[in-house]
């Protein structure tokens, strides 16, 4: 089995050290094209896999993942539609806004597609993609990409009308506890902490605080609840957070990533 990537970017490379790592396929199996030589020499000297600057050459694939922007994903589509992509070929899409109908219509025809939503986790082996099959896809089909995703972290099959709240629970959000992060560093720091032990405590308190709403199986609310002692410390700093709106900041930003991903 091929597997192809068109766009070698920051998470083509995490998917492809995900499978390398865990045996999915050889890398001599594996190909990918990129826009520079500089990309190309920095992929070959990482991962060892065959590389290109030819798309089309790609586009052989038995599995194709199309890792480019969003942007780019109709001249890239021109590009290839007529060399060797066929209906037999498995097309994994990773681009917000991209519908399994649109990618279809702008090939010129059903095609076996397989749209998901990584995130940028993946590149530490923790990501969670979504998953949305194609109505032609068999089940046979989607085991073996599932496999492949699996391989960086989680993944879920999920319907394609729920993709844009992925992309805003999911795709995006690693950039807002990202702001999280930074904005309890500095906290620390005004406090006295210094800046790269700042980052330590803040970086893996919401790794635990992660680990344990996925293990404990418990709401989360009811792990806030086992912090907040009775007039303690930290119920004081909830109440700030509660007066300064941000539960609605929260959801009101991943309101608007979601619109903006329809909107593609």
């Amino acid at each position: 089995m091929k597997l192809g990537f068109i766009g070698a970017g920051n998470m083509a490379q995490a998917i492809i050290s995900g499978i390398l790592k865990s045996g999915a396929a050889d890398k001599n199996d594996i190909i990918a094209s990129a826009a520079t030589d500089k990309t190309i020499a920095s992929i070959t000297e990482k991962y060892g896999i065959m590389t290109t600057l030819d798309n089309r050459e790609v586009a052989k694939a038995d599995i194709l993942f199309l890792a480019v922007k969003p942007a780019y994903y109709k001249q890239v589509i021109d590009e290839i539609k007529d060399v060797s992509v066929n209906n037999s070929q498995i097309i994994v899409t990773i681009a917000a806004g991209k519908t399994i109908q649109w990618v279809s219509g702008t090939f010129g025809g059903e095609r076996k597609i397989i749209r998901t939503m990584p995130n940028t986790p993946a590149l530490v082996d923790e990501g969670i993609t979504a998953v949305c099959p194609g109505e032609n896809i068999t089940k046979e089909e989607l085991e073996s990409v599932m496999k492949l995703l699996k391989s960086f972290g989680r993944a879920e099959v999920v319907k394609e009308s729920m993709m844009d709240a992925v992309v805003a629970v999911s795709g995006s959000s690693p950039a807002y506890v990202f702001i999280f992060i930074e904005a309890m560093a500095d906290a620390a720091v005004a406090e006295g902490m210094p800046r790269a032990q700042a980052y330590k405590f803040a970086a893996q308190a919401v790794l635990g605080s992660a680990k344990m709403v996925l293990e404990t199986g418990l709401h989360p609310g009811k792990l806030k609840d086992m912090v907040c002692s009775p007039a303690g410390t930290t119920i004081e700093a909830v109440k700030v957070l509660e007066k300064t709106g941000f539960r609605n900041s929260i959801m009101e930003c991943m309101k608007a990533c979601a619109d903006k991903s329809r909107s593609m």
